[in-house]
């Protein structure tokens, strides 16, 4: 009996000699409890958060950035913020708290990130802005389309169809994406030399379509229904729907309207003649080189940048791709077999 006693206090005795050592190794920091972090197996982790995927194209940038990334070895975690900066500082959070090593975004709202990629930062994780400059963030990289260029195009088209005179629209993406300041400086900066009048600007919230079809309906109404001689578009599907505005008045194809992206509907439009050109930005080019960019990034820790672009406070490295105008006079030549078919872009069109 003393036997089982005795043995049993140095049980106890040991136990809590265990439960103090525990104890000791959770306190030496402080209140905080140390984590010992989890062992990587050298995979390179990247969480990528889209706005959302309103525009047809952020679901083709997403499959080849993926996809390449597959090819160097990363894996990716794709969120979707579905147009709600909260959401999208959320899944900004849940990506630091996963210790991921590079967080990509297109951000929902440009000017309302900076505090949460700052604590990224803290952590050690690289932050790209993809396509839009997220502003006073410092993030590591930014890569997109020269969009000065695009404006510049766009206005391009207009003036080769109009001429140096005439009255036009502008129907742009919103303000809290950095492109469409963009956009417009180059826009504008082309239109300077002539006397075409700029008679209203109109921002579409949320890069929404609907907007469009809305605006232009109460344009023709506060106009006679008399159209613009042309309508620049901040993208194709703000196009479709302003087209679609003016064919339920009967005035597709009256006024010139350019755009940008590519969509494949918009590409339809060019060749049945309600659309007069697009601009194609080769996302997979842009994508692809992301991908890249923030592996590399990743693996030695910085990269040498071609240029670099303020963000409002901070010099960062940017790499800019060109962008492409098309008609259809070139549409073959740069769309077809390359970033549509055929049949697909001619699909109302006898040949």
């Amino acid at each position: 009996m003393f036997m089982y006693k005795k043995k049993t206090l140095y049980g106890i005795m040991n136990l809590i000699l265990c439960m103090c050592m525990m104890l000791s190794l959770t306190s030496c920091s402080g209140s905080e409890t140390q984590v010992i972090p989890e062992e990587s197996d050298g995979t390179i982790e990247i969480g990528f958060t889209f706005d959302s995927f309103i525009i047809e194209r952020w679901e083709r940038d997403r499959d080849v950035f993926v996809a390449r990334a597959h090819e160097l070895g990363a894996e990716v975690n794709v969120q979707n913020a579905n147009g709600d900066v909260d959401a999208q500082i959320s899944q900004i959070e849940y990506f630091i708290d996963k210790r991921v090593d590079a967080i990509v975004v297109v951000a929902v709202d440009c000017t309302a990130l900076a505090n949460v990629i700052a604590k990224a930062h803290r952590a050690g994780i690289k932050v790209i802005s993809y396509d839009r400059l997220v502003s006073d963030a410092n993030t590591d990289l930014y890569i997109s389309f020269d969009n000065q260029e695009v404006g510049n195009l766009m206005a391009g088209s207009i003036i080769s169809q109009i001429g140096k005179e005439g009255n036009i629209i502008m129907i742009n993406g919103p303000l809290t994406d950095t492109n469409v300041p963009a956009v417009i400086e180059g826009f504008e900066r082309r239109l300077e030399p002539g006397r075409i009048t700029v008679e209203d600007t109109y921002y579409c919230n949320g890069w929404r379509p609907e907007y469009a079809f809305d605006y232009m309906n109460r344009y023709l109404a506060d106009h006679d229904g008399v159209p613009p001689d042309a309508i620049m578009c901040g993208n194709d599907s703000i196009a479709g729907q302003t087209i679609k505005a003016l064919s339920e008045h009967k005035l597709a194809g009256t006024c010139v309207v350019t755009g940008q992206d590519a969509d494949l509907d918009a590409c339809q439009r060019i060749v049945e003649g309600t659309q007069y050109m697009t601009v194609y930005k080769p996302v997979e080019k842009l994508a692809q080189r992301a991908a890249e960019l923030t592996v590399e990034m990743v693996a030695q820790g910085r990269i040498v940048p071609e240029d670099t672009i303020s963000d409002g406070t901070y010099q960062i490295p940017y790499e800019k791709l060109d962008p492409i105008e098309v008609t259809a006079e070139n549409m073959d030549e740069v769309i077809i077999g390359t970033f549509h078919q055929r049949s697909e872009v001619y699909l109302n069109v006898d040949h």
